[in-house]
């Protein structure tokens, strides 16, 4: 019996039909086996139709996975109070052999495939599976690669329709199209509707198959196959094909004359990735997934997504002004982990009054409830989400959002949270220095409030490390490469907001990277000119002081310039010691990479013996 034939004989006769009108074969033996292997009660097949789409939202509420809420169009999901996050412990690159990648967290494949397939067996008993079809990138462009999401929670694919772009049509149009599959399940859930069994919560990327499995986990980060699964399949794919599949936000910068200039952007968290892509006066494309091809000698790049799985603690009406009205509007919204009162919704550092009882994460919550740990639980949880589609940011360039040929980039940001090294912006000479000095370099410092320890440095290349697929090696290995595909590639900057005087005091304010963003775009344009120092090119002062005053509307003095760009020899130095180390260490790196630290050495100890520790950047003038 072929799997169509199959398929028609356990189906409802409409479900097959739209299966039927898909004509490829591979489709049909993947939705045949997993039908087989999970045991669904039920089978939905969702279509583009608006009907389809509607039905997995009202799914969603029956099966009290989300909750209505008091503005229309809102509503509410919660996690395991211990499924709050991608379980990178139980995350596994599969691989052909037994292998070691460094800091990749592999598992045979042979071994890992049996896994993940004994324990999802008959895991749908009793429940209803969703069929969904997407596209990662624009649809019909050079950027789509198609994806199946099948599913047992109603919420994951309600998510996907809002993050996503509809792809049923392409399939339909389409005879044996090749597409990435992922096959999730919830599992058992106990009495609030959340996932039970977590200590067999596994997801399994298999690279060779391009198919990502996850059970016993409802968390977005993990279930959403097309989120950070499917990352890892773009990466690995990626580099076997010489383009760039990056952690990277994608936004455009208004210069003069009505001229746009686009940049992607890499930060590890709580960095200012998001408040960087949303600034108001600017241009949203996208705030987390880009791919990067070259086209006809060109960088072109798309947002992979087609909405937001954002963060919310700590968006509030003066800081986040786009993304505030985006939630307190009648739109779609899912939100996920919150504090629900009387229908509405609250979450830590909303610059709001927050009731001292309700429900959230924990179940029945009041001010002061700890967990079985002893742990004081927050009014939401600080990986607490919400869920939206990009039309609704008042922000979004819309054309660039779905145009099939990409925008063409000006440039790559690097940024990370560092207290005393890095100057607040700065210019990488050429590709090859801005990818090995400015990416595979970015180090972020841990915050107090999320780890509990201040201060430490983490080395989080691209701000890609938590997905990496491949070695590293062969990841910047791609990257280096990708410039003989494209004759003038974007520039690299650097950023760093968080610099600190002795005091401890940050140098900057949270609007000042508005001003960054502005030099950035002069550069690409050679508008402006720039100091040659060792580490890049740093703006002149003259150029930054027009700028406050035109985009912030304050003075700018040449104490605060000198203080905040001086070269910070010693800690540049120790900089380099640390990131050499790490790539000795790690073995199969590019040569490139210890030629740049190197030849950055030079420069800075010729730097220090003309000019001393810490040297102004007027000194290199």
């Amino acid at each position: 019996m072929s799997a169509l034939e199959y398929l028609k004989k356990i189906l409802e006769a409409e479900q097959f039909e739209k299966l039927a009108k898909i004509k490829n074969d591979e489709l049909h033996e993947f939705v045949a086996k997993y039908i087989q292997h999970l045991e669904p009660s039920k089978v939905f097949v969702c279509t583009d139709d608006e009907r389809d789409i509607d039905y997995v939202r009202k799914k969603a509420l029956e099966y009290g996975e989300e909750r209505k809420l008091a503005i229309e169009g809102h509503t509410v999901h919660f996690d395991n109070y211990y499924d709050q996050a991608r379980d990178k412990k139980h995350t596994y690159i599969l691989v052909p052999d037994d292998r070691k990648l460094p800091y990749i967290n592999t598992k045979n494949r042979e071994e890992g495939l049996k896994e993940i397939h004994e324990i999802m067996k008959g895991i749908m008993k009793g429940k209803e599976m969703f069929i969904c079809f997407f596209s990662l990138g624009p649809k019909n462009s050079p950027f789509m690669i198609p994806a199946v999401q099948i599913t047992d929670s109603a919420y994951v694919a309600h998510s996907e329709f809002i993050l996503y772009r509809k792809a049923y049509d392409v399939f339909a149009a389409t005879p044996d199209i090749k597409f990435f599959k992922f096959v999730h399940s919830e599992g058992e859930l106990d009495e609030r509707n959340t996932s039970k069994n977590l200590d067999k919560r596994r997801i399994m990327i298999d690279l060779e198959g391009e198919i990502t499995f996850a059970a016993n986990t409802q968390y977005g980060g993990n279930t959403i196959g097309l989120k950070k699964p499917a990352f890892r399949l773009t990466i690995h794919r990626a580099v076997k094909e010489g383009w760039l599949s990056e952690h990277m936000f994608l936004m455009g910068v208004n210069g003069p004359n009505g001229r746009v200039t686009y940049f992607t952007g890499a930060y590890p968290s709580m960095c200012g990735k998001t408040s960087t892509c949303m600034l108001q006066h600017e241009r949203l494309v996208g705030d987390d997934l880009s791919f990067i091809k070259p086209i006809n000698g060109e960088a072109r790049a798309v947002n992979v997504e087609n909405g937001v799985f954002g963060i919310i603690q700590g968006v509030n009406a003066k800081d986040d002004p786009i993304i505030w009205e985006v939630l307190h509007t009648p739109h779609e919204i899912i939100f996920s982990n919150v504090l629900v009162k009387d229908g509405k919704v609250y979450w830590t550092g909303m610059g709001e009054d927050i009731p001292c009882e309700g429900e959230n994460h924990s179940g029945k919550w009041y001010c002061g409830k700890k967990d079985k740990e002893g742990n004081e639980i927050p009014p939401s949880h600080k990986n607490a989400r919400f869920t939206a589609r990009l039309i609704y940011f008042r922000n979004l360039d819309k054309e660039a959002l779905n145009s099939p040929e990409g925008v063409k980039l000006g440039g790559m940001i690097f940024g990370g949270r560092d207290a005393d090294t890095w100057p607040p912006v700065c210019e990488a000479f050429n590709w090859r220095h801005g990818v090995i000095m400015k990416g595979a370099s970015l180090e972020s410092e841990t915050t107090a409030a999320t780890l509990g320890k201040e201060g430490v440095r983490k080395y989080n290349p691209m701000a890609i490390l938590d997905f990496m697929s491949v070695h590293i090696g062969d990841y910047i290995r791609n990257y280096l490469y990708f410039e003989k595909r494209v004759p003038t590639p974007p520039k690299i900057f650097a950023v760093n907001y968080f610099l600190k005087d002795k005091d401890g005091n940050f140098l900057n304010t949270k609007l000042d990277k508005s001003v960054w963003l502005k030099w950035m775009e002069l550069r690409v344009h050679g508008d402006v000119d720039a100091i040659r120092t060792p580490i890049g090119y740093l703006p002149k002062y003259e150029d930054l002081k027009e700028l406050f005053r035109s985009v912030l509307g304050r003075e700018y003095s040449k104490e605060e310039y000198e203080e905040q760009f001086k070269i910070r020899v010693p800690e540049l130095l120790a900089k380099l010691d640390r990131i050499e180390k790490i790539y000795r260490e790690m073995g199969n790196v590019p040569p490139e990479i210890f030629e740049e630290i190197e030849a950055e050495r030079k420069r800075l100890l010729e730097a220090r013996h003309s000019f001393g520790e810490y040297i102004s950047p007027y000194s290199f003038l």
